[in-house]
């Protein structure tokens, strides 16, 4: 391909060759669903190219990547007149519609078995695309199916769809397909919708229709939209020989690179028919974006055109739905149930009723907050969904059908579970049971971290072995494992004599540990390892943390509001109190000190990212090399962030800081900050 007048061939060989990437990229997102590169080196490749076009205006042809969005917001949508009428599909919503369909097909064919293409029915909006000479001129809506709205700039912007159709394609073609949003891409938009108190949608399906139908296609643009092919409207096939089957227009769509659905199957009969139908449903949670059923459709097109059409429906085609996942119901009671974490979660309790496949009695409100912005109220009339495996949800509230009566929902203050306080921290959306060491709903984990490696590290004491301890009765706090002997031990199921023995010789040497140790084991909220040993070296003693308030606590290092208020609310809860005075009676002891401020360090007031694998240090010694020296080690890159320390395969957090400008060390630059101080000695 030559140069355009007036710009360098080195330049219009980039050009070509950036555009090219672009294309293929897009691909790889939108329409395999394989994305090979990160989000901003795909911003650095478009960035590239739309500085070349800038120098070189030459080089910005319409079918650019960069070409896609308008500048100007369209007054309002054009009328556009469909060549070939967008025809609705009749719906099955049984088994037994789908096997009648097959009847009739057989009956006005005349034919014993018929085959099919059988394709997911996506949940998106219908669109119409017409290419001209290869070049993609006009987008339109369904509408009512003769006439829909012009969206052709707004279509522009979906990068699944090509602007320029590679040489083979006919005269003339009107594509017709869908236009979704991938789960990911709906996901986080609503994000950042909720981040910047905008709308939330409901569905993807409604994100894409108020996507692709704003006045201004730079917010189209800004929301990731999708496109798949599986038909066609009005076609000058220009002497090319056209296919024959449904199958095969799909495979030549896709050889033209239009987006086709890879989950389609040719299958024979209404067994065939019922197959995929059973498969898809099988598969429909696990694909990237919604469905809400499959299409058949009679694969020989002859065949199509000889079966014709009855009033606005084809009749070669049926969409057979999925059972419908949005049903109305009301809230009969809304109760809290007491998670592993002492996270509190209200539950309403709902009149049984059919949704998705299944019998839903009740529907999770996640939080305190979800329950005032919703506007739940016990009596209300709500529309609930359920998707697959997803826990069932209350979409909005039917706020017209309230009754008088209805009540609001009050978050107790008291654990439903063992009495203790109920706590919601300043920067949290959840409130929680205070009784870690003693709540029933919390009593697994609570043990499973008391015993974890960088707490008590008790060996042998794992999860099947918790789960019999506290489903038997035999333990309820911590406390309780000191007292256990082997005898009822070995009489638990896998548990031999020698197993016994050695978690019991793990436990009593337990009873040795350090004061970090022990305070990190105790599960306080916001407590991890670093805290929990700047609050020893701090207090000394565990008495004089216990006794803290939350002034005291605020000196001690990196201790703020939110950290010093839990572990208040901690040691002012009785039941925890009582646990910690029996783990000491069983002989649970450490060495005290005096009280020490811990100095600054080179590395105080720096915040450091670890990723990728050093050549000396792990992970771990690298994080202690720079807490040692007074830094603190953070687990994602932001524009706090002060330095990432990079190791080989850095992956998204050496990409993050190179967006956001932060400095990037190795493992010698990161000991050369410390001038070798605190360098770790193996097996110290």
């Amino acid at each position: 391909m030559s140069a355009p007048a007036g710009v360098p061939p080195k330049i219009a060989a980039r050009a070509a060759k950036l555009r090219a990437q672009i294309e293929s990229h897009d691909r790889r997102y939108y329409v395999d669903d394989a994305p090979t590169i990160s989000d901003a080196e795909y911003d650095r490749l478009f960035r590239e190219l739309a500085a070349l076009e800038a120098e070189y205006p030459a080089l910005a042809t319409p079918d650019s990547p960069t070409q896609r969005v308008s500048g100007e917001p369209a007054a309002e949508f054009e009328a556009v007149t469909h060549r070939v009428p967008m025809l609705s599909l009749s719906n099955a919503l049984s088994e037994a519609e789908a096997e009648a369909f097959d009847r009739r097909v057989r009956d006005a064919l005349h034919s014993e078995r018929v085959e099919y293409e059988a394709e997911p029915k996506f949940d998106g909006l219908a669109v119409s695309l017409t290419y001209e000479r290869g070049l993609f001129t006009v987008g339109a809506t369904r509408g009512d199916g003769y006439r829909g709205e012009n969206v052709t700039l707004n279509l522009r912007t979906v990068r699944s769809i090509p602007m320029r159709l590679p040489k083979g394609a006919p005269p003339l073609l009107e594509v017709r397909g869908e236009v979704l949003m991938f789960k990911r891409d709906f996901e986080a938009m609503n994000a950042a919708q909720a981040a910047s108190g905008d709308k939330i949608f409901v569905n993807p399906r409604n994100a894409a229709a108020g996507s692709l139908r704003q006045l201004d296609s730079r917010i189209t643009a800004a929301r990731r939209l999708t496109f798949f092919a599986y038909g066609l409207g009005a076609v000058d096939w220009g002497g090319i020989a056209p296919p024959a089957t449904q199958d095969a227009l799909l495979a030549f769509l896709a050889a033209l690179d239009l987006p086709v659905i890879k989950q389609r199957e040719v299958v024979h009969g209404y067994a065939g028919l019922l197959d995929y139908y059973r498969s898809i449903g099988a598969q429909r949670h696990d694909l990237p974006f919604e469905i809400d059923g499959v299409v058949y459709k009679v694969n020989d097109l002859a065949l199509q055109q000889r079966l014709g059409h009855v009033s606005r429906a084809p009749r070669f085609a049926l969409a057979h739905k999925f059972p419908a996942e949005e049903m109305a119901t009301e809230v009969v009671a809304i109760d809290v149930q007491v998670g592993r974490t002492g996270a509190l979660t209200p539950v309403a309790r709902l009149k049984p009723v059919f949704v998705g496949g299944v019998t839903v009695t009740s529907a999770t409100l996640h939080n305190e907050d979800e329950v005032r912005r919703k506007d739940v109220h016990v009596g209300d009339s709500v529309i609930v969904r359920r998707a697959g495996d997803v826990i069932p949800e209350i979409v909005r509230v039917l706020s017209d059908k309230r009754p008088k009566g209805a009540r609001g929902f009050v978050m107790p203050k008291r654990c439903p579970e063992c009495g203790s306080a109920v706590v919601r921290l300043p920067d949290e959306a959840i409130a929680r049971c205070s009784g870690g060491l003693v709540c029933p709903a919390q009593r697994k984990q609570a043990l499973l971290h008391f015993a974890s490696r960088r707490a008590m590290d008790i060996e042998g004491l794992g999860g099947k072995l918790v789960d019999q301890l506290v489903d038997n009765g035999v333990v309820h706090t911590p406390a309780d494992l000191y007292r256990l002997g082997v005898a009822a031990l070995a009489e638990l199921e896998r548990m031999a004599d020698k197993s016994a023995a050695n978690v019991i010789a793990a436990i009593d040497k337990s009873r040795e540990t350090t004061l970090p140790r022990f305070v990190y084991a105790l599960g306080i909220r916001h407590v991890g390892e670093t805290t929990a040993r700047d609050l020893a070296l701090h207090f000394g003693a565990l008495d004089a943390l216990m006794d803290a308030d939350e002034n005291a606590l605020l000196e001690a290092r990196d201790v703020g509001p939110v950290l010093a208020q839990s572990i208040r609310q901690f040691f002012a809860e009785p039941h925890n109190l009582e646990v910690v005075a029996q783990l000491r009676a069983a002989g649970v002891h450490w060495p005290e000190s005096a009280p020490k401020k811990i100095a600054a360090g080179k590395l105080a007031g720096l915040t450091f990212v670890l990723t990728g694998s050093l050549p000396t240090l792990t992970r771990e010694e690298a994080k202690e090399l720079i807490e040692r020296s007074g830094g603190k080690v953070a687990g994602s890159v932001s524009k706090k962030t002060s330095y990432v320390v990079a190791g080989a395969d850095p992956g998204s957090k050496f990409d993050r800081a190179t967006e956001l400008g932060v400095p990037v060390l190795d493992e010698q630059q990161l000991i050369a900050m410390t001038d070798g101080a605190g360098r770790l000695q193996r097996g110290a």
